[in-house]
């Protein structure tokens, strides 16, 4: 008889770690493709930027400064930071599911009757009561494992998401400097060519006055004086709202941010961006789309667990007497073990509309997945391109400065022997202005390809 029973114990054991092994799966990481995520780049080298710390990426000390600031105060990446701890809250209490509940309770009761019944005390059902309760749920289909999981993803999230933002403070951080650095050399170069102009108009004066040109050319050159001279406030304007916004990045009230010059700003001799698959490990938001889909890929195990039945064990105890003299005596001991097995039958398409829905979270976060890498590969690409053609223009931009150069040198020779217009004095003035600023937009935008590509990476919160 004794063996009869534990053979049917054996079985129904086996029944049920059986039914448990097919409803709980094994996480497997979200399929991905990577071939040509980065266009027209078919490197195998490891080797990437991504993984440098943002200090040997930006040599600048004044950089440097403001970075390290920025990851000190900055706001966003201080929420990031309470996020973490909830995620990290919650895990914990996921973990202490898997134990018994246990509650304390104290209780005294006294009862009295009305009036018309005597409005006297019942002693005998006076009772002093002291215990503790307990419940347990038996993790036999692995419930409370696939939520403890769930939340585990849920952490990694947070502290993926975290990261995310550090990199972007960092790349925004650089990207303002930049701007603030081009803003700086634009307004310098303008404010000396408004001095230029200052001395052609003067210049056009005494020509005028020689009867080599007419008063249209003196008009016209204080005309192009202006025109010059009008474009200060607006870039003063752009740098005071550049430092603005600069100093809300850092956590500070606006206010000026000390910079060097462009001119000291170096690039990196090599810029190399390793292989696609480097982008789950690197890019926090990858990082972060990969956890997501795992989280919901959990809560799916969590809607099987559902349509299992659920075992549940309830104990308590304690002392309880009518009489507090005779409160801890041997006869005050009372206690209580209950245990209860809970199969759903219809639960009006709760547990089938749960496991749908959650199939479907999963689903949704696997293109979330999917979208995230497309969305990197695209940023990378477009890095790569902005920095090639920025180099590009380098050469072609230094030549057309120095043609102009000459251009403007002869005119005015010309102009004095009344060999040439004043209209193309003008012209090569203005041309020439239009080309330093250009340049510096190339360098600045030189800089920022630098930036992106690092961020686009994955780099800046190592």
């Amino acid at each position: 008889m004794i063996l009869k029973q534990r053979i049917q114990v054996a079985l129904i054991a086996t029944i049920m770690l059986t039914i448990a092994s097919c409803g709980i799966q094994k996480y497997k990481g979200p399929e991905a493709r990577f071939d040509g995520l980065y266009r027209e780049v078919t490197s195998t080298d490891t080797t990437t930027i991504a993984k440098m710390p943002w200090s040997q990426i930006f040599g600048d000390a004044y950089l440097q400064k403001l970075i390290e600031e920025g990851i000190a105060q900055n706001l966003d990446l201080k929420v990031a930071a309470t996020r973490v701890q909830q995620a990290e809250a919650y895990y914990l209490q996921s973990r202490a599911a898997l134990f018994p509940a246990l509650n304390g309770t104290a209780q005294a009761t006294l009862n009295k009757l009305s009036d018309a019944q005597g409005g006297q005390f019942i002693n005998n059902n006076r009772i002093y009561q002291v215990g503790l309760s307990s419940n347990w749920e038996a993790d036999i289909w692995g419930k409370l494992r696939s939520s403890r999981r769930a939340s585990y993803a849920s952490l990694l999230q947070s502290e993926a998401g975290a990261r995310a933002v550090q990199t972007g403070l960092v790349a925004n951080i650089a990207n303002y400097y930049y701007t603030l650095l081009a803003l700086d050399q634009q307004l310098a170069i303008t404010e000396e060519t408004v001095q230029n102009w200052v001395k052609i108009v003067e210049t056009m004066r005494q020509l005028k006055d020689a009867a080599r040109v007419t008063g249209a050319a003196v008009v016209q050159s204080e005309a192009s004086r202006y025109a010059a001279e009008v474009t200060i406030p607006d870039l003063k304007q752009r740098i005071r709202e550049n430092e603005n916004a600069l100093s809300v990045l850092l956590g500070r009230s606006p206010g000026p941010i000390p910079r060097s010059n462009l001119n000291e700003q170096t690039l990196q001799a090599t810029l190399p961006v390793g292989v696609p698959t480097q982008l789950l490990s690197n890019r926090p938001d990858v990082q972060q789309a990969e956890f997501n889909y795992r989280y919901y890929f959990e809560n799916v195990n969590v809607a099987r667990a559902f349509f299992y039945p659920t075992l549940t064990i309830t104990a308590s105890g304690g002392l309880s007497n009518v009489e507090l003299q005779n409160f801890f005596s041997p006869g005050s001991v009372f206690g209580s073990l209950i245990g209860g097995l809970t199969q759903p039958i219809f639960n009006r398409r709760a547990n089938k509309t749960r496991l749908e829905v959650a199939r479907a979270q999963e689903q949704e976060a696997l293109l979330g997945f999917q979208r995230s890498l497309l969305t990197a590969g695209q940023e990378v690409s477009d890095a790569l391109a902005l920095y090639q053609n920025a180099a590009d223009k380098t050469v072609s931009r230094q030549k057309q400065i120095e043609a102009l150069q000459k251009s403007i040198e002869y005119t005015e020779a010309l102009l004095r022997y009344g060999s040439a217009n004043y209209v193309e004095v003008i012209n090569a003035q203005q041309s020439y202005l239009s080309a330093q600023l250009n340049r510096v937009n190339d360098r600045l935008q030189q800089y920022q390809s630098v930036v992106r590509l690092y961020r686009a990476l994955g780099g800046g919160w190592r």
